[in-house]
């Protein structure tokens, strides 16, 4: 549900302070866990990057890139000042051409991180809309289950459907996510170009770092 204030609230701090931090390709890098953090992850080239710069209403926080699996760390932006809360920009998944031993990197990586980060208040998984859970989207959402980190799907793209095919798409995924515990019952449906649901998925951010 809509929630004008909030979302007043998280506009004016997104228009305020939000930094790039660090980039941490081992969990020895990561910076030290003192403020609450909301992660973003998903499969490469379903918009996350997009998505993230029309969440901090920036144009270029996260780089957007043609080529899929670009993003090997956890990158990590700093919201607030004084510093209120950090986004963590997770490595895509799902990337065909990447060498096993890359894959077998990231996947350590993304559980090790998951389950020990004791700051992490929410993950944020995007699915493209037009593809609905495909079998690596169900594959990290197991992850995030077996981690007990609670996450919201957020379908993204939405503006490339028809309103019944969306339909389609949401109720399946909906119907999906009823499935894993770890999983929000509500889903976010989005379009960074539209700007579809970006006011209540930034609103919904900010209130699950105040958690």
């Amino acid at each position: 549900m809509s929630d004008p204030a909030l979302e007043k609230r998280a506009h004016k701090l997104f228009s305020g302070r939000v930094d790039f931090l660090k980039s941490a390709p081992a969990l020895k890098f990561l910076p030290d866990p003192v403020v609450p953090e909301i992660a973003f992850c998903g499969r490469s080239n379903v918009g996350k990057s997009s998505l993230l710069n029309a969440i901090t209403l920036r144009k270029s926080l996260a780089r957007t890139s043609v080529t899929p699996g670009r993003t090997q760390e956890l990158n990590f932006f700093e919201v607030g000042d004084p510093l209120q809360f950090r986004l963590v920009d997770m490595p895509g998944y799902g990337f065909a051409k990447a060498p096993i031993k890359v894959v077998d990197t990231w996947k350590k990586l993304v559980r090790d991180f998951l389950r020990g980060r004791a700051v992490l208040k929410r993950t944020l998984l995007l699915v493209d809309a037009r593809h609905g859970i495909k079998p690596v989207d169900a594959e990290m959402m197991a992850m995030l289950d077996e981690a007990a980190v609670g996450y919201r799907i957020v379908l993204t793209k939405a503006d490339k459907l028809k309103p019944t095919q969306l339909a389609d798409v949401l109720a399946a995924t909906e119907a999906e996510a009823r499935k894993h515990p770890a999983a929000f019952p509500v889903l976010h449906v989005t379009s960074s170009e539209t700007k579809q649901g970006i006011d209540e998925l930034r609103a919904a951010v900010l209130a699950d770092s105040e958690i």
